[in-house]
């Protein structure tokens, strides 16, 4: 009886277990539905800025323009300074997403150190942080506790610190690495140079949005192809300020659209790896209450013919 007792116990452990992870499955779901949203809403947003700096940016290109965050530095020391943004998140049980980003900034850093860099971190999340920290590599800025959903408050306070490093020169270039978006089961971590930044390169860049749609009662993703619109401004176009000044307003907050949807894209990476992850475990806590389901009958019918063997040996031996 006290291994069937034992095994009780067992199934109801692993019952209690898989509500909790068919809950944090169903979270995840819902939090991916509202990371799209956002991607969604920002967007007209990121279409007219970059079509505004690209035209601003072709009315310059002939005139003698001094722009820091335009301009390609040619540093003569041997060594130059190249800053590392990992973006990562502050929780574990989302698979291999948190793995996959510190290992490509890991090989990433090795890669620029072995050719003479000297490379420094700014991670993001405390998974990243405490990897590399734990490994006494130069980490110069970390940010842990950002909202599961990012907002522009948290892109333009890494925005600011970022650009305070590259005009004080003390970084020459700064690249990013997040974890792009491809499906709910598939991610890819990318490397993404954010400084100096590069307007021609708005007109040959195409993006992608993704819809989390319900396809009879399964949940997918649509992808979209987006083609930016980088039309001309009607020539007769008069600008009250200076085209110089304008842009160099818009390039900053360029510059926060990039950090901000590069966090959308990492946060629904993260997500959709949790919402995977649940749900295999809500499936292997399934399969298990069934295998151990199947035990404990067994053992229930051994223990009931046991019972009945020895009163039909007592009954025959009166």
């Amino acid at each position: 009886m006290a291994n069937l007792k034992a095994i009780r116990d067992r199934i109801q452990s692993v019952k209690n277990t898989r509500k909790i992870t068919e809950a944090m499955r169903l979270v995840a779901a819902a939090k991916v539905r509202r990371a799209q949203e956002q991607v969604i809403a920002s967007r007209p947003f990121a279409d007219t800025l970059a079509k505004i700096l690209y035209n601003l940016e072709q009315r310059l290109t002939l005139e003698d323009v001094d722009l820091p965050l335009l301009k390609k530095r040619v540093v003569e020391a041997e060594v130059n300074n190249v800053g590392i943004l990992v973006i990562s998140g502050d929780r574990g049980l989302c698979g291999g997403y948190n793995n996959y980003v510190i290992k490509r900034a890991e090989n990433r850093f090795k890669e620029l150190q072995s050719t003479g860099f000297n490379v420094k971190l700014i991670t993001t999340g405390r998974k990243a942080t405490q990897y590399f920290q734990r490994r006494n590599l130069p980490v110069i800025q970390s940010y842990i506790g950002l909202d599961q959903i990012p907002s522009s408050k948290d892109s333009s306070e890494i925005a600011d610190h970022i650009l305070s490093l590259f005009l004080s020169e003390e970084l020459d270039r700064v690249e990013m690495i997040y974890t792009r978006f491809i499906s709910l089961i598939s991610s890819r971590p990318v490397v993404q140079t954010i400084l100096p930044l590069d307007a021609q390169k708005l007109a040959t860049e195409d993006d992608e949005l993704f819809r989390l749609i319900d396809v009879d009662g399964t949940l997918t993703v649509q992808r979209q192809k987006v083609q930016n619109d980088f039309s001309a401004l009607p020539e007769d176009m008069i600008f009250e300020q200076d085209p110089l000044q304008i842009l160099q307003a818009l390039l900053p907050l360029y510059l926060n659209n990039q950090l901000l949807r590069a966090l959308q894209e990492s946060a629904a990476s993260e997500l959709a790896a949790r919402m995977t992850a649940m749900s295999n475990a809500s499936e292997n806590a399934s399969d298990l209450m069934n295998t151990l389901t199947l035990s404990y009958n067994k053992a229930r019918q051994a223990a009931i013919t046991q019972e009945l063997l020895e009163v039909v040996a007592g009954a025959n031996a009166l």
